[in-house]
């Protein structure tokens, strides 16, 4: 498998890996990661990397929208074999260093597995090391409480918890784009629905908040989304969350 690597404006590229996406943000010769796949897409990552001209060495920091082991899978191989740091929203923090998890469970997957998609998605996430546990071992609060990070495409974090308590997206107000993680996605193995919506409810922490926080994307100016799952959605991001706001009621 090779790195579907998508340039979506300039120094921006949505990277679809073994179901989950992750964008790389370039600038001169520093990338900003966004997320990093699952355990078992680390080749991908490199390769994806080196796709766009750059190197895990020129990465100055890795942004993990949210600590499940899709999005956290070579977080803690880049922080402890090149130095990067890995940032998180305070309240995920603990959870990227797995003194808790946020995770669908084993029961809870055996229980859907009636419902289409279920059964392949899970036999891929096995075969991606979904199930192992990678935490970093030193992850670090963002920089900035407030306002863009100081690092390649400036990200503005966003909290949209629910998915997990500290779920976030990242703005990039300059080019009209919303990093959304698994807050708003375009589509997922386990659904059979298609364009903006929430992951099914058995992977949300907190679905009653993850509806919720719909509303804080809707507040972002941008007219192209790259989510966790699913292709890149072009069009207003605000119509976008309102839709998924719909469908999940």
């Amino acid at each position: 498998m090779r790195a579907d690597v998508r340039q979506v404006a300039d120094g921006t590229y949505l990277v679809h890996g073994s179901n989950t996406n992750w964008v790389i943000l370039t600038e001169g010769d520093a990338v900003t990661l966004i997320d990093t796949g699952y355990p078992g897409d680390r080749q991908l990552v490199l390769d994806s990397l080196a796709a766009v001209g750059s190197s895990p060495e020129a990465v100055a920091a890795v942004l993990i929208t949210h600590a499940h082991n899709d999005h956290l899978g070579s977080a803690e191989h880049l922080r402890a074999t090149y130095g990067t740091p890995v940032y998180l929203h305070p309240a995920e923090v603990p959870h990227a260093r797995r003194e808790f998890l946020q995770q669908v469970t084993v029961g809870q997957v055996l229980a859907n597995l009636w419902r289409p998609g279920v059964l392949p998605w899970m036999v891929h996430v096995l075969r991606s090391g979904g199930t192992e546990q990678h935490p970093v071992t030193a992850p670090e609060p963002f920089p900035a409480a407030t306002g863009p990070l100081d690092l390649p495409g400036r990200p503005v974090p966003v909290h949209t918890p629910g998915h997990t308590d500290g779920h976030a997206v990242f703005h990039l107000p300059q080019a009209g784009i919303v990093v959304s993680g698994d807050a708003l996605v375009s589509g997922h193995p386990t659904s059979r629905v298609r364009g903006p919506q929430l992951l099914p409810d058995m992977f949300h922490h907190e679905r009653a908040r993850a509806v919720e926080s719909l509303e804080t994307i809707e507040e972002l100016e941008a007219d192209v989304l790259l989510p966790g799952h699913g292709p890149v959605h072009h069009g207003s991001v605000r119509e976008a969350a309102q839709q998924a706001r719909e469908r999940a009621v």
